[in-house]
């Protein structure tokens, strides 16, 4: 299966959202042509770079080798003038081998007049003299010489017939400390064979050369003599002084020796100039290049994603708006006040749907009316069935009676059951408070107490604050008579308590038989009140689905039972009165 196919196949599964599609074909036709392009790139620019580098560094290293051939050479010249051959090294020879006084005066006047007359017109002479070998004197020096001279200790560049190039060393001219080329030729006397011409060039010369041969990637020089060994190093703590230049092979003109780029020029008369450059310093331009590269990919890379990013906007809000649409279709009958979306096809669809929005609230609220006439006609069928004032009127005439006939405990029955029925049929959906749910409480259980032939105890403790809270109607009375039919026996103790934390906590607690969580969960969920068990035909279900719809399911009802322990049932209220369903 090639890439295609499996792109194919990635973006065809049910899994893959729309975010990841558009990331995925962004990524397929932006980036990977980018990233092709950028590699093209850079390989042939770095290609370009390096060659131009190189080149750079060769010729610079070129020019310096010629203009320090030129100088030899030069050097060369001017001690050839100052040989036997020369005028200047017959006059020598005269001078070493006459006794006449006057005439050594006189060749020695000549000697210097000619001597000054060179190096005058070569600038690019610096100190020159005769040098005695065997004497280990020097003589006809046109400046001051150090008192170290000493040619043997200077670094050989190259050797010839019968002349010596040494160099770069410092200058034996007392009054410079520069580096300075010089040549060592014998002039061959008749008379003498330990007669020598020192030349040195123009320390000026030498310094120009060297400096000029600089370029940007701050290139180091090395001197080979002709056995290839340093004799001259601008780093010594890399390549010391006295040392073979190691190269992978005498006939390449550059290469690696980390951390140093190398590049070598062999002039004509068999020494070397090398130039080294670090290999920091060698990439200097390639790494400034590179990063002007790397910030101009990111840039692009920036502004591709700042337009993928735009397209999925034009995607995501027309998505935003019609989640947002769609949450409100069971929270609001209105349609939200949304900006449109300004594409025409998501504008569309959000007008359909907002029309389609409001025609299902318009059923939603037919159905509404409908069963609350529904209901509505329960309760006057439940009225029509037994009218609450003739039952009252007739529970009062009967009071009078047990008090004219001297029935006090009838009496109480008929007062607690007047009050108990008042209380429930007298206000038909209407909210009650605390106050009065705990007042019916009591009239229900006077009658329980008189009904029951055991004896049972209920401690009731409300929170004064709480006694005109606003609750549903009859939620304590069921959860009262639950304990009572529930497994309630002689002796029981029932606690009901009322206090407010961040919600109203009604806590009633008995010390019955216990109920099974079978029991629990039938007692919570069954749909048809056990009326056969219950004295006022309310059950545990009609208080969780009252709760449910007074405080729009905010409320929270819990039972907790071990059987042979007792049971506990507590209510979580909020304790702001919220709108009834």
């Amino acid at each position: 299966m090639n890439v295609v196919d499996r792109i194919a196949k990635a973006l065809s599964g049910r899994s893959v959202t729309l975010k990841k599609r558009i990331i995925i074909l962004f990524l397929i036709s932006s980036l990977l042509p980018f990233i092709f392009v950028f590699f093209i790139s850079y390989h042939t620019i770095y290609s370009i770079l390096t060659n131009k580098i190189q080149d750079n560094l060769q010729s610079n290293l070129r020019q310096v080798e010629l203009s320090l051939e030129n100088a030899v050479n030069n050097l060369n010249s001017v001690s050839e003038q100052l040989a036997f051959k020369g005028s200047i090294g017959r006059d020598l020879e005269i001078l070493l081998t006459s006794n006449n006084a006057y005439e050594r005066s006189q060749m020695t006047t000549q000697i210097n007049a000619e001597l000054n007359l060179i190096t005058f017109t070569n600038t690019n002479v610096g100190l020159t003299m005769y040098y005695f070998q065997k004497d280990g004197l020097h003589q006809f020096e046109n400046t001051g010489v150090k008192p170290d001279f000493d040619p043997k200790t200077l670094p050989l560049l190259a050797e010839y017939y019968g002349i010596t190039y040494y160099g770069p060393h410092i200058s034996y001219d007392r009054f410079n400390n520069n580096y300075v080329l010089s040549a060592l030729r014998k002039v061959d006397l008749p008379s003498r064979d330990d007669v020598y011409v020192y030349i040195e060039s123009n320390f000026k010369l030498t310094e120009s050369l060297l400096d000029n041969g600089r370029n940007p990637q701050h290139a180091y020089y090395l001197f080979l003599d002709n056995d290839r060994k340093i004799t001259y190093s601008e780093i010594p703590a890399e390549y010391p002084l006295g040392t073979a230049f190691a190269s992978d092979s005498p006939e390449k003109s550059h290469g690696l020796s980390k951390p140093f780029y190398w590049f070598d020029e062999t002039s004509n008369q068999g020494w070397s100039i090398v130039s080294v450059i670090s290999t920091a310093d060698y990439d200097k331009e390639m790494n400034k290049w590179f990063l002007q590269i790397i910030g101009s990919s990111l840039f692009f890379l920036g502004l591709s994603a700042f337009m993928g990013w735009l397209l999925w906007k034009m995607v995501y809000r027309p998505l935003s708006t019609f989640n947002k649409e769609m949450k409100s279709l069971t929270s609001s009958r209105t349609p939200a006040n949304l900006a449109p979306t300004r594409i025409p096809e998501f504008d569309q669809l959000l007008a359909q749907f907002r029309d389609m929005k409001t025609q299902i609230w318009e059923l939603f609220v037919e159905v509404q009316q409908k069963e609350k006439r529904r209901a509505d006609l329960e309760v006057e069928k439940l009225l029509y069935q037994i009218n609450p004032h003739f039952l009252m009127n007739t529970l009062d005439t009967v009071h009078w009676l047990a008090v004219m006939n001297g029935q006090g405990e009838i009496d109480r029955i008929i007062t607690s059951l007047n009050k108990l029925l008042h209380y429930n049929l007298g206000k038909l959906g209407q909210s009650s408070t605390i106050r009065d749910e705990v007042d019916a409480l009591k009239q229900y259980l006077i009658l329980q107490k008189v009904r029951y032939d055991f004896e049972f105890q209920v401690n009731i403790e409300v929170e004064p604050s709480l006694l005109d809270m606003p609750i549903p109607r009859f939620i304590l009375q069921p959860l009262v008579e639950n304990s009572l039919y529930h497994g309630f026996s002689e002796n029981g103790v029932i606690h009901v308590l009322v206090k407010a934390r961040e919600m109203i906590e009604i806590s009633i607690q008995d010390n019955g038989s216990g109920m099974t969580q079978e029991a629990i969960a039938k007692l919570l969920h069954s749909e048809q009140p056990e009326r056969e068990k219950v004295g006022m035909g309310i059950g545990m279900n009609y208080v969780k689905r009252m709760l449910e719809a007074y405080y729009n399911g905010k409320a929270r009802i819990r039972i907790e039972s071990v059987p042979g322990q007792g049971t506990g049932i507590l209510l979580n209220l909020p304790i702001a009165k919220e709108e009834t369903a």
